[in-house]
């Protein structure tokens, strides 16, 4: 053997160094694939910091249908988060993801077929797709980390999971309407028909969907919260924000504490908005929506309003009265309330509002918005229009601003304990002789003493 000839020993350890140095290059980029590579059936990004994985997955025993899809890779009990090819399951096992020359993520089989694809249409020159520890999976340019300038993201495409950090709502510029759909069973991840999204008007809430019915409303947001949902207890992790401006229209979340790991699913079976926490062994259900009977839409009717301390639960706003008695008897409240008295506007003068608080504001498809306005002059132009029936402040944060009025019949009201907010409703008052606001405390007073004196009367 020649002295330059290598051993079978030096072999080895060559071809062992090349492998060393293959698989530690795909260990330290294993968040992310290039043009140049792709990832197979049994293979899996993982972000990061090991917090989700990108790969493919069977969501049930009983059937052999294969999803590329995102879960949490440091939770023991598979959570997935996000489906790709919600519509079209993959068969087999010989799928591949890949980035396409024009610069979008594929999901091909065997036979060159296109099972699914993103949409991107900006370019990049090296186009990778990248894992994020957010959950999020991006496709941008190599050397361009700035999320201003992603090509593509998952999160503008969610499936039933909304994750800190992710928007749910509209990106005007994009052209963009995000929402939750649940999977339409637990073990087929296709689309189901409960879905959730944020209303595009002036006074956003949030809304869930039953097929075209709608099933549930947040009430409006009035600068902390949703006035249809809970108080977040002080020591609460979570922080809701909803931004609206001339580009976006959003709602998001985020945690103070990292370790927390909290997310909000769509839920098919049971038709409820769940929070979930995971408490090191299992996911514990922290709220849901709708959480009680009076959460179902719009349950009292028109100008009714639902309190689940009550029974019956529904009842005519006062100045109302139900417009089908024979039906509120048999506790079918659907048909809602009228006026008890003929009203006409011919005298504006002679209306007053009537103060309802802790409720939560009606439905908000016909409502409109000023906020630089005071609470008083919200009242003026409320009175001044006809067809407003109520008003408030648009946010409750400090003392109060900003005005909304509702146009048209007031729906889906209801009572809520330490929370909600203060609802003015229009009615009039001319048979008592005042001609100012009043509160529904005093109101109540001036009622019982108008029936102990025609009592007496009579």
């Amino acid at each position: 053997m020649s002295r330059n000839q290598p051993t079978m020993a030096t072999l080895t350890i060559l071809l062992f160094c090349k492998l060393f140095l293959f698989f530690s290059k795909f260990a330290a980029a294993s968040d992310t694939i290039t043009q140049y590579e792709s990832l197979e059936d049994d293979q899996t990004l993982v972000s990061n910091d090991g917090i989700f994985e990108l790969g493919f997955f069977t969501p049930a025993t009983t059937s052999s249908n294969r999803y590329l899809g995102i879960w949490y890779s440091n939770i023991p009990v598979r959570t997935v988060v996000w489906v790709a090819n919600r519509d079209t399951p993959i068969i087999d096992n010989s799928t591949k993801l890949s980035i396409n020359t024009l610069g979008n993520l594929v999901l091909v089989n065997q036979n060159n077929t296109v099972i699914w694809s993103t949409n991107a249409t900006t370019k990049g020159v090296v186009v990778v797709a990248q894992i994020l520890d957010s959950g999020n999976l991006v496709l941008r340019d190599e050397k361009d980390t700035n999320p201003e300038n992603y090509m593509w993201q998952s999160f503008d495409y969610p499936s039933d999971t909304f994750l800190p950090g992710m928007k749910i709502g509209w990106d005007l510029k994009k052209g963009l309407n995000r929402g939750l759909t649940a999977w339409k069973n637990w073990d087929d991840p296709s689309p189901g028909e409960f879905t959730g999204f944020l209303s595009r008007s002036s006074n956003p809430e949030e809304v869930m969907w039953k097929g075209s019915t709608k099933y549930f409303r947040s009430g409006p947001w009035d600068g902390t919260k949703f006035s249809g949902s809970p108080s977040l207890s002080s020591n609460s992790v979570v922080n809701y924000t909803v931004v609206s401006n001339k580009d976006e229209f959003y709602a998001t979340y985020s945690t103070d504490d990292s370790s927390v790991i909290s997310i909000i699913v769509m839920n098919q079976t049971l038709l409820v908005h769940q929070r979930l926490t995971w408490d090191g062994q299992s996911w514990r259900v922290s709220s849901k929506l709708p959480s009680d009977l009076c959460d179902d839409y719009n349950i009292c009717g028109a100008f009714g309003i639902c309190d689940v301390s009550k029974a019956p639960m529904c009842r005519c706003l006062d100045g109302f009265e139900p417009k089908a008695p024979q039906n509120w008897s048999q506790m079918n409240f659907h048909q809602g309330c009228v006026h008890n008295q003929t009203w006409s506007c011919r005298d504006k003068n002679k209306d007053g509002f009537l103060r309802f608080s802790n409720v939560k504001a009606p439905d908000t498809s016909v409502s409109w918005v000023n906020p630089s306005m005071t609470l008083e002059e919200c009242k003026n132009i409320c009175r001044e229009n006809c067809s407003c029936k109520a008003y408030a402040n648009s946010e409750i944060t400090g003392k109060g601003s900003g005005c909304v009025i509702w146009l048209g019949d007031l729906l889906d009201i209801r009572i809520m304990a330490n929370a909600g907010q203060d609802l003015y409703i229009r009615l009039a008052v001319s048979e008592t002789g005042m001609n100012f606001d009043f509160d529904f405390g005093l109101f109540a007073i001036l009622y019982k003493a108008s029936v102990c004196w025609r009592g007496k009367r009579s």
